[in-house]
């Protein structure tokens, strides 16, 4: 019998990203690829309840998809999704979208946080693993947001959003159809070596000696980094002098998701090298079949690489421990 569900990598687009030519650009290869995708993502009621319904989902963290939005459609996001957790409080809970690309990035991040958990109910955020000119998060203008996440007690998921024009044309572009550079710069790869890297940033910049109690969330069973966690371990001696190796920021400041990556051959890696209470069944929903998810879960009960015991801790109690929700049995 498969455990609860709790997922936290599920998406919906806003009114302001919903006609927003741009992001509708960005999208154009999910579009075309993934059945009803628009609506799936446009839905916070009954057509996104019947969906976690087909992969038995008991409760799921929204949050929104990956794109630039200002200071304000941040806002005006937030107060729509807040809007249907409030119709569905059982079923649905909320991460925030930030300015992340603001001219006064940290301040203004930090500000729309507090607001959200404080006043919203939403328990963390989930934000661009960039700006839109490709700046990272290890500088000190972002100091104000990481500081109010690790205050607020709330983690902070860190997302793979689109590449440069600049990451595309020095990275990705060749000779091969523009959707295959599209699709390697995104989903297919380089997503996820870029959330990858990110992370090292951080700790390379000592961000956890300042906040020791700071919450990373990524996805994707953990960006790539599991597969290479003991040559990073080694080679980050190399760095800098830090109060905290990254070994011991990777066991106690970062949890993984399994978020659309659906072979149980990636979680004999990562169950070798990551505790079990840092690792939370996701789907990456609608890019995702929630019922992919649920067979992978189920998959994963029949390999013998979990107890019952770690396979409700990745269902959904490390998610109840972590952001303060509650997955009610709903299904037989």
């Amino acid at each position: 019998m498969i455990p609860p569900l709790i997922t936290l990598e599920e998406h919906f687009f806003s009114h302001a990203a919903s006609t927003s030519p741009t992001i509708s650009s960005q999208y154009s290869e999910q579009f075309k690829h993934i059945p009803s995708l628009s609506d799936k993502l446009t839905d916070l009621s009954t057509l996104r309840l019947s969906q976690m319904d087909a992969g038995r989902v008991s409760f799921q963290i929204i949050s929104h998809a990956p794109g630039s939005l200002t200071q304000s459609e941040c806002r005006s996001a937030n107060d729509q999704l807040s809007s249907a957790i409030k119709d569905h409080p059982d079923r649905f809970a909320g991460f925030a979208v930030l300015p992340v690309s603001d001219p006064d990035p940290g301040a203004s991040s930090a500000a729309e946080l507090v607001r959200c958990v404080t006043q919203l109910g939403f328990v963390g955020a989930l934000i661009d693993n960039h700006t839109s000119t490709g700046g990272y998060y290890d500088g000190e203008s972002f100091f104000d947001l990481w500081k109010a996440a690790s205050d607020l007690d709330v983690p902070v998921y860190l997302h793979p959003t689109w590449p440069t024009q600049t990451q595309l044309s020095t990275l990705y572009t060749g000779n091969y159809p523009s959707s295959a550079t599209k699709s390697i710069s995104a989903s297919a790869f380089g997503w996820h070596s870029d959330v990858a890297t990110h992370v090292l940033r951080l700790v390379a910049s000592g961000l956890f000696d300042r906040l020791p109690n700071l919450k990373i969330v990524i996805g994707h069973m953990g960006e790539m980094i599991p597969f290479m966690l003991s040559r990073i371990q080694q080679l980050s001696v190399r760095w800098g002098k830090h109060a905290r190796p990254f070994r011991e920021v990777w066991d106690r400041n970062i949890w993984i998701t399994t978020s659309g990556n659906w072979s149980v051959d990636p979680m004999a890696t990562i169950l070798r090298n990551t505790d079990p209470k840092h690792i939370l069944y996701s789907v990456d929903y609608p890019f995702a079949k929630n019922e992919d998810g649920l067979e992978f879960m189920r998959e994963l009960q029949k390999s013998g690489l979990v107890t019952q015991e770690q396979l409700e801790l990745i269902a959904y109690r490390n998610a109840e421990s972590l952001f303060g929700v509650k997955a009610v049995k709903r299904y037989e």
